[in-house]
């Protein structure tokens, strides 16, 4: 039998009172896990539930003042009329002064809500959904799921339907594993740091599981049952709600699934072959590639073979001048190497010389120069006539002399 497009075609159905089945895997659970789509909307949907807040609108301006203008060596802030106290001559108004108004007072008419569009909600939801069947992602997010069977975690309807009290609500969950996860939320209760503490939401404590429940006769005590653990959420299949399933942006909630709630998944969202029944035209998102491998497609010999042969590109070089690159001179003339060696090591030599080196250099240089003059004398008497002409240097007091002869 062909199995379809699923990683994990079937889902066992843990019941601790009795025997255990299997049921399909709906497809939603297959829908690419976009943590920046989730938490986008998210954002934009956790401003919808805010009610509107603002100043007084006379708050800080309920005053008598005006200013003193210029020419009185204060400042043109308005102060306050009258005399005979402390008050008059103060600065009001000002968001800088006492008792006066805040910069850019708060008005009700704000854009409180934001609207979102119906598609980016749609595939938020799939990709949470998605998450929370990734039991990496549930730890991750701080669930304590090593003691419960599986992920997802489906529960047989004749074991949750017929619950109406809170402490088999709680045998239950243990049952499943997941007294380390109700225990967690009990010790997180914390009480809220800053002004919060003061304005009814005084503590503070983790997430812990949602049970989503398929709503029938058997099932309308569920709520009743399991609102009253801490940390426990309810939601309906048909009416799931993103900030529940990725509370605070954060996909990877642990989900309690009962069996009808979880075969109704494929009605509420569909497959890939067929509409959903509740959400015109919608199909569950999917990845573009089943298999994100690229590296090992591109280098398989499938693909490889099919390819042409790599074009040599001839890039055009550009010129550069050998006299002041040592690497091209070398192509040209491979003794430049050498010389340019032996003139860097003279080079050397010579600025390390002592000074009676240089004077030893320096005689011999004279030396060589007389001797060659003297061989050549006709050579000497042109490099006299050759060389500028040099005017004589007079002292101030022959300056002085001629200044005098000319009076």
């Amino acid at each position: 039998m062909k199995v379809g497009p699923m990683s994990r075609p079937l889902v066992t159905v843990q019941s601790p009172s009795g025997k255990s089945t299997t049921t399909a895997f709906p497809e939603v659970f297959l829908s690419p896990i976009r943590t920046d789509i989730v938490n986008d909307v998210h954002t934009k949907m956790n401003k919808n539930h805010r009610q509107p807040y603002a100043v007084s609108s006379l708050a800080g301006e309920d005053t008598s003042a005006v200013s003193w203008g210029t020419g009185r060596a204060v400042s043109r802030i308005p102060r306050v009329n009258g005399g005979g106290s402390h008050r008059s001559g103060q600065g009001a108004f000002g968001n800088m002064c006492r008792k006066g108004r805040m910069f850019a007072p708060t008005k009700i008419w704000r854009r409180w809500h934001v609207k979102v569009n119906i598609d980016q909600k749609r595939f938020a939801t799939c990709a949470a959904l998605a998450a929370s069947a990734v039991a990496p992602l549930l730890l991750a997010r701080g669930h304590r799921v090593s003691q419960i069977p599986e992920v997802p975690l489906v529960v047989a309807d004749n074991d949750i339907n017929g619950i109406a009290k809170t402490k088999d609500a709680v045998a239950l969950l243990k049952a499943l594993g997941l007294a380390p996860e109700l225990q967690k939320v009990v010790d997180s209760r914390h009480v809220r740091p800053g002004h919060g503490k003061a304005r009814n939401r005084r503590y503070l404590q983790a997430k812990g599981p949602l049970i989503v429940y398929n709503k029938t006769k058997e099932t309308s005590t569920i709520d009743r049952a399991f609102r009253n653990i801490p940390g426990v959420e309810i939601g309906h299949v048909r009416r799931l709600n993103l900030l529940k399933l990725a509370p605070g942006g954060h996909v990877g909630r642990l989900i309690i699934w009962t069996e009808s709630a979880f075969n109704e998944l494929n009605d509420v969202f569909g497959t890939r072959k067929e509409f959903s029944k509740q959400k015109h035209g919608f199909k569950p998102p999917r990845s573009v590639m089943t298999n994100c491998d690229i590296t090992r497609i591109i280098n398989s010999p499938e693909v490889q073979t099919q390819l042409r042969q790599k074009k040599k590109v001839v890039r055009h070089q550009k010129h550069i001048n050998p006299l002041g690159n040592m690497r091209i001179m070398a192509k040209l003339n491979p003794y430049a190497v050498v010389q340019k060696r032996q003139h860097t090591r003279e080079t050397r030599k010579l600025a390390n010389r002592t000074s009676e080196e240089i004077k030893r250099d320096v005689k011999l240089r004279r030396a060589r120069r007389a001797a060659e003059n003297k061989k050549n004398p006709r050579k000497g008497f042109k490099q006299l006539l050759n060389s500028p002409a040099i005017a004589p240097v007079r002292s101030d007091l022959e300056i002085g002399v001629l200044v005098g002869n000319q009076k």
